[in-house]
């Protein structure tokens, strides 16, 4: 029999109820939701790379993971969790303790990423509930909204009450500079030191957004370690991640952060203290610049309504495939659903 942890307790009581609609004809056993960032860590990290077909091997997924909790952020703000019934696990999640503003107000959020679920006739089921359970219960403790993070390859049938936010993906096209070469400006590559000023940039821009993340310094820190790991997996044939920022009297006025496989290019998240974005178009066209002999890249992106550097143009727009799923809890539960336009949020944010 699988123990419940004492923090695990209180998610425990609430599966039993949230599957009583199940029927299990031949088990004695009634699923439990654990808190399985102690010895069952190994399996839950394996069984979450089986289900998702993750092309990362076990010991890369260990890697990872370990890479991502053993940040500031990630000690203190993702939990691993797992729906198991005895001996064996049904679904596996990641919680997050995220921090946002919600029409002027802060909000604790709830996150739930890499939901996966053994293959059998229950799959879905056996991962909704889970979902709620962990929905649920941050409710209890005080969440106001709860996102359910897309998991590539992975069905989206977990998502129950949970409401899509609409999201573009944009590819971009950037002009040449002016003139031959990169744009006259002091560029070098992102630093620990440049995050208070890159929290202090995207505080400023979210101002008029419903909804945002409210980002401090650890969690940046978490996201670009997370999306460099993602990007550099080791092996021969892996991407880059560029992290570059335009310094003005050795401070960050400007910054682009993009995901580099192949001939395909993801501004996982950028800004500019300049309300124009003008020095993130410079930025990218730096980049592009770097890339002499090769093949100019499709660039993707998720943009701010609004935002749009003067060198850049938008050659395409279609409906994101990674879309971010949000339920209101408690008091705030009967809020509208939000709009693509409501809601600012970089590729870098999913997790």
């Amino acid at each position: 029999m699988v123990g419940v942890t004492a923090a695990g307790s209180r998610l425990s009581r609430f599966a039993h109820g949230a599957t009583s609609r199940i029927r299990y004809a031949r088990s004695v056993e009634r699923p439990t939701v654990i808190d399985a960032d102690g010895i069952l860590l190994d399996r839950v990290i394996e069984s979450g790379r089986r289900t998702s077909h993750d092309l990362f091997s076990r010991e890369e997924s260990r890697r990872f993971h370990e890479a991502c909790k053993g940040t500031v952020w990630g000690r203190r703000g993702q939990r691993s969790w797992a729906l198991a019934e005895g001996q064996r696990i049904l679904a596996t999640a990641e919680r997050y303790e995220l921090a946002g503003m919600f029409d002027g107000r802060a909000v604790r959020v709830c996150g739930i990423g890499t939901v996966c679920a053994e293959p059998s006739p229950r799959s879905l089921e056996h991962a909704r509930v889970l979902v709620d359970a962990l929905a649920d219960d941050a409710a209890g403790q005080g969440s106001g909204m709860a996102l359910l993070f897309p998991q590539p390859g992975v069905a989206n049938g977990q998502r129950g009450d949970f409401q899509p936010i609409p999201s573009t993906d944009l590819t971009l096209i950037v002009s040449e500079p002016a003139r031959d070469g990169a744009p006259t400006m002091m560029v070098r590559d992102g630093e620990e030191r440049d995050l208070a000023a890159i929290v202090a940039m995207g505080r400023a821009r979210a101002g008029r957004y419903r909804f945002h993340l409210d980002r401090d310094v650890s969690f940046v820190h978490y996201a670009i370690t997370r999306r460099r790991w993602l990007t550099e997996p080791g092996s021969a044939d892996a991407g880059h991640l560029h992290f570059l920022v335009a310094d003005e009297s050795m401070t960050a006025a400007a910054y682009v952060i993009v995901s580099d496989v192949g001939d395909l290019w993801t501004l996982e998240e950028c800004g500019d203290w300049n309300p124009s974005g003008d020095r993130v178009g410079a930025l990218l066209q730096v980049l592009l610049v770097r890339q002499t002999g090769q093949c100019r890249p499709t660039i993707r992106a998720w943009l701010p309504p609004g935002f749009l550097p003067p060198q850049v143009t938008i050659a395409s727009t279609v409906p994101s495939t990674d879309v971010v799923n949000a339920r209101m809890l408690g008091a705030a539960a009967t809020e509208p659903p939000l709009s693509s336009d409501d809601v600012l949020f970089w590729r870098n944010d999913l997790l």
